[in-house]
Order: structure tokens, then sequence, then C-alpha cells
């Protein structure tokens, strides 16, 4: 029997500090700049305060960019324009530098960690710190069979925690989470449309390399086959990633509800990330309000689940390539909030009423005399 019991994260995640948040706020009253003036930027540098427990906020020094990787057995299906098992390869870009996620990575002097939980490859061809956490090759079509048994669910969550805590550990103070997925998008189009009651069509989108009509139909059929499957299953959510989620998915939530414990601040990239923190939600509450929202991607499965969770994209550019992507282009915007928030000047206060040196001073002055007598003219 599993000694896993999600309902533990409930207890063990705490929200952001309330009072160290309205210290920022008290002292963001006290800049020389206007409150206000800095729109969403003074949010920013309020929630990293209550994050990080410190007024002023400290600088956001050590980001890293964590993707989990894996393939989808529902691609099969032609629910992508990449071909089924083609992950691999995208993850070898990535780890070789020619993937947007890596070029940004580089200008912004932010490392990038690949995690491979379900990729269609032999585990020797990638380096071994990629793979060491992998729980099988490839997943379930979820329209017709579990993405992962039983075992094999609780062992990604598993992972996901370990590798939440690894960062943790390594003092990474800010992760900018990603996939690298083909057929991910319909695994989490399947998860939102399940935990928020719509249809397959309210959530079915383009997906990063955009579809078209047709591969946009087999990806509507294959959401609502395996909807179909995940209604039952839907007061288990460990049970739900097992059924239509994947081993990236799957180590993903757990990943994002070990963070909330170890109250390390997340930037969500797109909508795999987004499904998965829905997903979260519904295990730990408190969970959201240690996550940002960085891009809206134009999926309309991540605006489904960004709107249930109420968070606010702080981009909208129409980045669809994912792999964090998305997420790297925010993090400059909340590192100037952190910058801005501790670095700014406060007024000065105002000079205290000087007292007067000797009684009788003000009469000396010329000023009027008490009760109402005129000062005295020359004769």
């Amino acid at each position: 029997m599993s000694s896993l019991n999600l309902d533990d994260f409930t207890d063990l995640i705490e929200r952001p500090d309330g009072g160290v948040r309205r210290d920022a706020e008290a002292r963001r009253e006290r800049l020389a700049v206007p409150p206000g003036s800095l729109g969403r930027l003074d949010d920013l540098g309020e929630w990293l305060a209550a994050a990080q427990s410190a007024v002023p906020v400290r600088p956001v020094q050590r980001p890293r960019v964590v993707l989990f990787a894996g393939d989808h057995g529902v691609a099969e299906l032609g629910v992508s324009a990449r071909p089924a098992g083609g992950a691999a390869d995208l993850v070898r870009e990535v780890l070789e530098g020619g993937r947007p996620v890596s070029v940004l990575a580089r200008r912004l002097g932010v490392p990038v960690r690949v995690v491979d939980m379900a990729l269609d490859c032999e585990p020797g061809t990638l380096p071994a710190e990629v793979v060491r956490h992998r729980v099988r090759r490839s997943g379930g079509r979820i329209d017709v069979e579990d993405a992962l048994s039983a075992e094999e669910a609780e062992a990604a969550f598993r992972a996901g925690v370990a590798v939440a805590d690894e960062e943790a550990d390594a003092g990474t103070d800010l992760v900018v989470l990603g996939d690298v997925s083909v057929g991910g998008t319909t695994a989490a189009g399947v998860l939102v449309a399940a935990l928020c009651g719509t249809d397959a069509s309210v959530v079915t989108g383009r997906g990063g390399l955009a579809i078209d009509d047709l591969a946009w139909m087999r990806k509507c059929a294959a959401i609502r086959d395996a909807l179909r499957r995940a209604r039952p299953v839907l007061g288990d959510q460990l049970r739900l990633l097992a059924t239509v989620g994947g081993a990236d998915l799957t180590a993903m939530t757990g990943f994002l509800l070990q963070s909330a414990v170890r109250k390390t601040p997340v930037l969500l990239d797109g909508v795999v990330a987004a499904a998965c923190a829905l997903v979260g939600q519904r295990v730990a509450f408190r969970a959201p309000d240690w996550w940002l929202a960085a891009h809206d991607s134009g999926e309309p499965a991540q605006a489904k689940a960004l709107d249930r969770m109420g968070l606010e994209p702080l981009l909208t550019q129409g980045v669809t390539v994912g792999e964090g992507a998305g997420g790297l282009l925010a993090l400059p915007l909340v590192q100037a909030a952190a910058a801005l928030a501790a670095d700014l000047p406060e007024r000065p206060a105002p000079a205290a009423p000087e007292a007067d040196a000797e009684p009788g001073a003000d009469a000396r002055r010329g000023a009027p005399a008490e009760h109402g007598t005129a000062p005295a003219r020359d004769a």
C-alpha cells in the first residue's frame, strides 16, 4: 500500500507571510515614487517580500529553469504537429543550446535543468543527470488507457518532490517551470476540462507548433474520450494524474506542491504548468499563493486554469513555443520589481517645527500680541 498521502500538503503549505507583506506595503507608501505609479511592479515587489519574509525584499539572484520532459502516447493519434516520440530531440536541442529557452537563458545567465520523466528514447542517449529520475518510456494513450500505473504515478510524484527539495537546498530563489513534451498539451487540456467541468472543445488549443484544423479535430476528440475516463477519478488527484496526465505532469505537480512547502516562488510557463498547478490547487488550496503566471500563451486551457486559480499573467506576447521561454521573458520583470522595491529611496521625514528659544520671541519679531492687542506703533 502507498505511503503517499497528498492531503498532507494541506497542512504543510502555509501562505506567504501576511505580516511581512503589510510591512512591505507600508514601506512602499514611504517611497519617493508615488504609490501606484509603478503598476503591477508594486504588487510583485510586495509578493516577493512576503515569499522571502524580508523587508526590504532581497534581489532574485539565483533563479533556475526547470523543465520536465516526456512523450505521451496520445501523440500517436496525430494531435501534435511534431511526430510522436519527438520530445527527446527537443531535449537534445535544449541541451545543445539551440532552442529559444537556451538562448534566453544564456542571455540572462540562468541555468537550465532538464528532468526526463518519460522520453521515448534509450536512457543512454542523454546525460545521466537528465535521465536519473525517469519513470518509464513514453506514456499510455490516455483516450483508451491509463497514462501510468499507480506505482509509476507515485514514483513520478516523488521525483518531482525530490527535485523541488534539491533546488531549495541548492539555494535557488525562484524557479521558471516548464515542460518539454509531445502530446503534453493534450493531457493538460484533459486535466483542465475535468477540473473546471467544461467540454473538450473549450480547452482544445493549437499547441506549441500550431496544428491545422484536421489535427485540431483529432485533438478535440482525444480530449473528449480521455475526459470520459477522467471524470470518475476526480476525487483522487494522484489517480487522476495516473489516468490522464503522464509522468512529466505528475512530477510537475509534485514539484509545485513541494516548492510551496519549501517556500520557493515559481513562475509558471505555459498550459502544461498551468494544468499541473490547477491539480496542485485541488490538493492544497494555499499553494497557488507561491506561484506567478509568467505569460498568456493563447492556449484556451491555460486561460481557463489561470482564471480558476485567480492568477493574472505578467506578459501577453503570444509565445507558444513552451519549454520555459515565456517564463524567462517574465523573469526580468520580477527582478526589476525586487530591485525597485529594495533600492528606491524613502521620502525624507517632514521636519519638526522649531521651538522658540526665549519667551516673548514672537512679540520681538513683530508678531501680534496675545488676546488680540496690536503691537505698539512708534510715536
